[in-house]
């Protein structure tokens, strides 16, 4: 088991070479998913910083997005408000052959919405009670629903705050909702204990990720998923480029010449 200790942390190398070999995989999962026209929903929650977006785009950036679709939604409207809770969420579940990614989900009411106020305590305590049952209402419907929860400890969250403040790349990352949850970090820990507590069910099971090293957090999401949808290597189409039709027929490269281009700087 990996430690906490900075030195420890998995060097690029290695995790670039593990993550290729998972990534092929996940090429084959892909194949299977939309083949048999599975139905897959994962769900990334965790505090600020944990590492939900590193992961997601680990996972998802050599596999097709028709295919992997992640759903990041902002906070909801004054219509989105009037509806059903779970609606908005559902509008995005997949169809046949599609696996989707929730960057946060409905588990919102249980971590920001309780923390801050946004719900009041009668609907925190209604969505925990109605959660179980409308997951056991998705996988009964034949979705594959997977939970994940990204625990990084407070000197870690700490740090990469810090480096969020230096670094003019990820400035744009530290939003004073992300200031007041670094403030309240005890207050969120009693929310994730609420919330694992009451929706760690048999039929959707909590999985908690280590996330102080963001790179072993990575490869360790992709190994857990790929062992959690069951899939069969399938034999790959034979391709074969055709003959371009008509060849010489048109002269294309003398059309763009009357056309503006972009400055060659590099």
């Amino acid at each position: 088991m990996a430690t906490d200790e900075p030195d420890s942390r998995m060097k690029r190398k290695p995790y670039e070479k593990e993550l290729r070999k998972l990534q092929v995989e996940l090429c084959h999962l892909q194949r299977w998913v939309t083949t048999k026209g599975l139905r897959a929903v994962i769900v990334f929650e965790g505090r600020d910083a944990a590492g939900k977006g590193g992961t997601i785009r680990a996972l998802t950036e050599k596999v097709s997005p028709r295919v992997f679709r992640v759903v990041a939604l902002p906070a909801p409207s004054d219509r989105e408000k009037s509806q059903m809770f779970f609606q908005r969420y559902m509008q995005h579940f997949p169809a046949a052959g599609e696996i989707v990614i929730f960057d946060r989900s409905w588990y919102n009411r249980a971590g920001v919405e309780y923390v801050m106020g946004f719900c009041t305590r009668q609907e925190h305590e209604r969505f925990l009670a109605l959660c179980p049952e409308v997951e056991k209402y998705i996988v009964d419907a034949g979705i594959i629903l997977i939970k994940l929860w990204l625990e990084a400890g407070m000197e870690e969250q700490e740090k990469r705050f810090a480096a969020r403040i230096d670094d003019p790349l990820r400035q744009w990352k530290l939003s004073p909702m992300d200031l007041e949850s670094y403030r309240r970090w005890y207050d969120y820990s009693k929310a994730r204990d609420m919330m694992l507590k009451a929706t760690n069910s048999k039929h959707a099971p909590w999985y908690v990720v280590r996330s102080e090293d963001k790179k072993r957090a990575r490869l360790n999401c992709i190994s857990h998923l790929l062992k959690t949808i069951p899939f069969k290597r399938l034999p790959p189409e034979q391709v074969k480029l055709p003959e371009r039709s008509d060849k010489n027929r048109y002269n294309d490269l003398a059309t763009l010449r009357r056309m503006k281009f972009v400055p060659e700087r590099y």
